[in-house]
This record gives C-alpha cells, sequence and structure tokens, in this order.
C-alpha cells in the first residue's frame, strides 16, 4: 500500500469530531502522514523481497544466494558482471545434471555460448568405409570434442546490470571448459575448441 492508503486508513479509525479534523492539510492530517510513511516502506521493502526470491531478478540478496550455493566458485569466478553472476546462480538452481550430449548442449546454451559436440570412434575394418576419418585406437572412444562457435557476449542492459559495469563484456568460454571437465563422465575426456573466439 502507499503512504496515502495507510494515512487514509489511519484516518478512519480515528474519532469524528473537531478534535481530529479530517483535513489533511491540518496538523492531525500531517502528523497522519508522517505516520504512515514507516508501515508504506516497510511494504514496499516486502514486496521487493518477494521479487528478490527469484534469483533471475535477484539485486540485494546476490550475495546471499551466492553464498548459499556456494558461489563464486573455480568455474564462477567473482568479478564478472551483475547478468553472468545471476545466470550462475540460476544455473546452479536449475541445473539437474546428465550425461549425454544433449545435457551438455543445454548446459552451453545455458551459459550463453552456441556449441557443437562431437563423440569419436575408432576405424574398425569392415564397419568403416575407405576414405572415413582414422580417429586412433580404442582410447578414443572416451574422447568427446566441444567445439564452441565464438565467445559470450553480455551486453550492459538497463535493469539487469548494475552501475560501473562495461557496456560489453567478451567471454572466451573459460568457465564452459571448467565446468564441462568438471562434470564430464569421470571415464572420458573433453576436449574443448574454439572457432572464432
Amino acid at each position: 500500500m502507499r503512504a496515502q492508503d495507510y494515512r487514509d486508513s489511519l484516518q478512519a479509525l480515528t474519532p469524528p469530531g473537531l478534535a481530529l479534523p479530517a483535513d489533511a492539510d491540518s496538523t492531525w492530517g500531517r502528523l497522519l502522514e508522517a505516520l504512515a510513511q514507516e508501515p508504506a516502506r516497510v511494504d514496499a521493502r516486502a514486496l521487493r523481497l518477494l521479487v528478490e526470491a527469484d534469483p533471475r531478478q535477484v539485486m540485494e540478496l546476490l550475495q546471499d544466494w551466492e553464498r548459499t550455493l556456494d558461489l563464486p566458485d573455480e568455474c564462477n569466478p567473482s568479478g564478472t558482471t551483475l547478468q553472468e553472476r545471476r545466470a550462475a546462480v540460476v544455473s546452479r538452481l536449475t541445473v539437474e545434471g546428465g550425461q549425454s550430449l544433449p545435457y551438455f548442449n543445454g548446459l552451453a546454451q545455458l551459459l550463453g555460448y552456441s556449441v557443437s559436440i562431437e563423440e569419436f570412434r575408432p576405424f574398425i575394418t569392415g564397419l568403416n568405409c575407405c576414405g572415413d576419418v582414422l580417429n586412433g585406437g580404442h582410447e578414443v572412444r572416451h574422447v568427446w570434442r566441444v567445439t564452441v562457435h565464438g565467445p559470450r557476449v553480455t551486453y550492459f542492459r538497463t535493469g539487469e546490470s548494475a552501475t560501473g559495469e562495461r557496456l560489453l563484456s567478451i567471454a572466451a568460454a573459460e568457465d564452459l571448459a571448467c565446468i564441462l571437465r568438471r562434470l564430464a563422465p569421470a571415464h572420458t575426456e573433453a576436449v574443448i575448441a574454439y572457432e572464432e573466439v
């Protein structure tokens, strides 16, 4: 509620009479206006808390979200932009886990990168044809390549960025490489290849 609404509510609770006039310009009316400021401020802060409960829109409680989720970590360093910090919080809350290629592709998209993922298979006589790629021996079965097609570009956005941040931030996918290596199945090796980064 606004301060005016609280003032009107307080005025409605006062008994009628000459001692407590309903006129807003009277001394009593100005006192009620002053008394209404604090509940209106508390009400506005409570409404803001509802917004802060959503990590996609958080501003004031971002440090609390990060502390709760053990951020920043080695893959999400501190000092990034407000948008990137929010994305790290949302990612930590929403990523369910998996070991499939679509899972890792979706994870890269969530972080703002366009990638393609390729699994390698050894050349096997009788199955492969002449002209197929010779990838190596059987150990190549446990190697997969993530090709990052360009950097992540984060633009300064009013309402989503903080004062003092750069108008443009370009990330070269170090965070993606760290996260992929951390989440990759233990028996595999993720090779990161960069295009135009």
